[in-house]
C-alpha cells in the first residue's frame, strides 16, 4: 500500500485528525503537498492513508450521498451512518479493493466519535486510532500518552508528536502535517510544517 501516517484522537469536546502531507508510491515521491484531510459534512470529517486517488474518489461519493441524505431528512448524517455508508462502498470493491485506510470522526449523541476502516470496509470505533506505513511508530506515541478527556491543545499536540515520530522513522511519510478539528460546532483546518 502507498505510505503515509494519519491520526485521529478523540479529546473532551471533540476529535483530532492529522496526516502527513507526503504522497510516494514505492521509492517514488509523488508530491509533498498531498492532501488527505477531508471535511464531508459540517459535523463529519475524514483522514486517509493510501492510494490518493481511492480515497479522493471514495470521499467524493461518500460527501454526495450524505449531502442527498440530509436533503432527504433535514437532518445531519451522523457519523455512524457516514462509516457505515463507506464501509458498504469499501466492501463493494472486495474483489478489487480501494487502496485506502480511513480514520472517520465526528459528534455523536454529544460524544466525540472516531470509525476506523479497512481497505475491506469493516467499521472499528475507537478512541484513537493511526492508520498508513508508519501507524505503528506513531501509536506507540499516542498509547503511552493518551488519557480519556485530553483538552483539545494537548490531543493537537500528542497528534503532532505521533506524526513526526512516524515521519522521523517511515520514508513515505513526511513534508509537513495537516489537521482537522472536529468539534459540535465547526470543523478547523490547519496546517503544521515539520
Amino acid at each position: 500500500m502507498p505510505g503515509a501516517t494519519a491520526v485521529g484522537i478523540t479529546f473532551d469536546n471533540g476529535i483530532v485528525l492529522a496526516a502527513e502531507k507526503r504522497v510516494s508510491y514505492g521509492t517514488h515521491l509523488v508530491s509533498r503537498s498531498g492532501k488527505k484531510v477531508f471535511k464531508l459534512t459540517d459535523t463529519v470529517g475524514a483522514v486517509a492513508a493510501g492510494m490518493i486517488s481511492d480515497m479522493n474518489i471514495l470521499m467524493r461519493e461518500v460527501t454526495a450521498h450524505a449531502k442527498i441524505l440530509q436533503l432527504e431528512t433535514n437532518q445531519p448524517v451522523p457519523p455512524n451512518s457516514i462509516a457505515k455508508l463507506m464501509g458498504v462502498i469499501m466492501y463493494q470493491q472486495k474483489f478489487f479493493p480501494m487502496m485506502t485506510q480511513i480514520i472517520l470522526a465526528g459528534i455523536e449523541n454529544n460524544k466525540p466519535a472516531v470509525y476506523v476502516l479497512d481497505p475491506l470496509g469493516s467499521v472499528i470505533p475507537d478512541e484513537y486510532a493511526t492508520v498508513g506505513t508508519g501507524a505503528e511508530l506513531a501509536i506507540g506515541v499516542v498509547e503511552s500518552e493518551y488519557k480519556k478527556n485530553l483538552s483539545e491543545k494537548e490531543a493537537v499536540d500528542l497528534a503532532i508528536k505521533s506524526i513526526r515520530s512516524a515521519i522521523n522513522r517511515d520514508a513515505a511519510s513526511g513534508d509537513g502535517i495537516d489537521i482537522l478539528v472536529v468539534t459540535e460546532n465547526e470543523i478547523r483546518e490547519q496546517s503544521v510544517n515539520t
